[in-house]
């Protein structure tokens, strides 16, 4: 049986073996993440909804680059559950392994938001389904404004 986060307008589902990070959203910074037991994580953070989905993934990327010297980052789009998804699949080295993050932005009826996971490259291949399936949970209780809403 998943967990679920369901707070700040953020619904998701996670596995249960994962540990729940919530401190940011207690501070007042909108934003969750979860992570894996081997230490993988998933997270998203909430935005206005003026932010610029695009813009966001470029920052992150500009953050990440501060971090990882030689990081390399490609451009992504992609379409989830009906919602249009930028960003990027970045690759670096960090304690001599090779990782894999992915960051990936979009402006929802009422926020923008931006989500990102990282892992272990083996981890990674491992729990790739896992991230997928966490960020369709996320994009599937997302709601779209009606026009009567």
């Amino acid at each position: 049986m998943p967990a679920v986060f369901n707070k700040l307008g953020i619904h998701f589902q996670y596995p249960e073996n994962w540990t729940l990070d919530e401190q940011d959203a207690v501070s007042g910074q909108r934003s969750v993440t979860v992570y894996s037991p081997g230490g993988a994580f998933w997270s998203i953070a909430v935005h206005p909804r003026w932010a610029d989905p695009s813009r966001l993934a470029q920052k992150a990327v500009e953050a990440m680059r501060e971090e990882y010297e030689g990081m390399e980052d490609e451009p992504a789009q992609e379409s989830v559950a009906g919602w249009d998804l930028v960003g990027y699949d970045l690759n670096f080295f960090y304690l001599d392994l090779t990782n894999t993050a992915k960051v990936r932005c979009l402006r929802g009826d009422h926020a923008t938001y931006s989500i990102f996971w990282q892992a272990e490259d083996r981890e990674f291949e491992q729990l790739a389904r896992v991230f997928d399936a966490i960020t369709l949970s996320f994009l599937s209780h997302l709601k779209r404004l009606r026009w009567r809403d």
